[in-house]
């Protein structure tokens, strides 16, 4: 495997998976008011309620940070349509919808047109990363309240529709693809960095999904014995992982209001799975994190557990249960089993440089992928590169100083 020299190629097939994305987000929306629509008929408006006010508060912030990323990105990577359309759109709530639309055209042209073909190639990495990232927060914000709610619902009826069944299948998948794709396409904004083999795709989708899976289900069971606990509980710990990412000084949107939305939102992410927000080593903050969350998610089933009624009829959820920490656990290792062996940066360290921030901040030549010059002025690119990547000195330094100078000059 040798080292990129530019963004992966936008092909046909890059092509047809964006045009899947596209169709899956406007479907998953017509999906969550079909559901909604069901539990009001089935006289549960409650639920219909719930339901509804997640879609809403997802979809809202989802925009926002949508629109103020257009706002603050240069001319050339912003689509050619007027600035009040661009907001009415985001008003409407189909900003998301409309970058993914926009992706498609621009992915087209870069399948089938020779012109500046480097230039739209390029332009495809900037426009997929930024579509990679809403589709992570509304996936968080809205399919994980949403699939914890659903099997909420069939643990309290005692029944699983076949839909039922599909629906949370779908829905972790979406939630592990989804932070498998944002860390593909954050990749592919640096030169010299190492693609994931389909080995390392697959372990990085897997430890994901068992973390994720036994996290969910705790939530879900501790709702089922006290219900409004959890309105208590997921601020509590929403909170906590605010303070922390605070804590940690990010720097991502471009002016301290929307920073604590983005701070929110990822919050929100940490509650349900690992997320990381700052420079350095991550190896310490992630043993805080997954020894928080693992002993947070054992007390709530603990409590499950402890407080149920002998005669319960969900005792068949005992073995269940008892699998969630083996699958908690084996999710761990084979997270360590990615990074020890499978990740990217095992084979940039055979090559005698460091690629990833477990490599104690150590490069060897990092370079950042650019479009035109002006365009390096994007400080959200800038602060996600240095968050996500170390950056070698003098050449980041360099690189950093001159993105300012630019920006100073615009």
């Amino acid at each position: 495997m040798a080292p990129q020299a530019a963004p992966p190629r936008f092909g046909p097939r890059q092509l047809l998976l964006a045009a899947a994305g596209a169709a899956a987000a406007a479907l998953d929306v017509c999906a969550d008011g079909w559901v909604a629509a069901e539990y009001a008929r089935g006289g549960r408006p409650g639920w219909a309620a719930l339901a509804l006010a997640l879609l809403a508060v997802a979809s809202v912030a989802t925009q926002a940070c949508s629109w103020l990323w257009l706002r603050s990105d240069p001319p050339a990577l912003r689509p050619d349509v007027p600035r009040w359309l661009l907001a009415g759109l985001h008003l409407l709530q189909l900003g998301f919808l409309f970058r993914c639309l926009h992706a498609l055209k621009v992915g087209w042209k870069v399948c089938w047109a020779k012109a500046e073909e480097e230039e739209e190639q390029r332009r495809m990495a900037f426009l997929s990363h930024d579509i990679s990232m809403l589709r992570l927060f509304e996936t968080f914000l809205e399919n994980t309240p949403q699939l914890t709610l659903l099997l909420y619902v069939i643990l309290q009826t005692n029944k699983a529709e076949p839909s039922q069944g599909l629906g949370i299948c779908t829905a972790f998948l979406c939630v592990t693809w989804s932070l498998l794709d944002y860390h593909q396409a954050l990749r592919s904004f640096l030169q010299d960095k190492y693609e994931l083999s389909l080995g390392s795709s697959i372990i990085y989708f897997l430890w994901n999904l068992f973390l994720i899976c036994p996290r969910i289900l705790a939530v879900a069971l501790f709702a089922l014995l006290w219900p409004y606990g959890v309105a208590i509980h997921f601020p509590l710990v929403w909170l906590a992982m605010f303070l922390w990412v605070s804590l940690q000084g990010t720097d991502f949107m471009e002016s301290p209001g929307p920073e604590q939305l983005y701070r929110a939102m990822v919050a929100v992410i940490l509650y349900f799975s690992w997320f990381n927000v700052a420079q350095g080593r991550t190896l310490y903050r992630s043993i805080i994190y997954h020894s928080f969350i693992l002993v947070d998610s054992t007390l709530l089933a603990l409590s499950w557990l402890w407080c149920r009624s002998p005669s319960d009829e969900h005792s068949y959820l005992i073995p269940v249960v008892s699998t969630a920490l083996p699958c908690y656990l084996l999710g761990l290792v084979l997270r360590v089993t990615y990074y020890k062996w499978l990740h990217p940066n095992v084979q940039v360290q055979q090559e005698g440089s460091f690629d990833e921030v477990d490599a104690n901040g150590r490069t060897n030549g990092l370079e950042f992928c650019s479009l035109s010059v002006t365009d390096l002025v994007n400080k959200r690119m800038q602060w996600l590169a240095q968050a996500q990547f170390p950056v070698s000195w003098p050449l980041g330094q360099r690189f950093l100083n001159g993105a300012a100078a630019l920006e100073s000059a615009v």
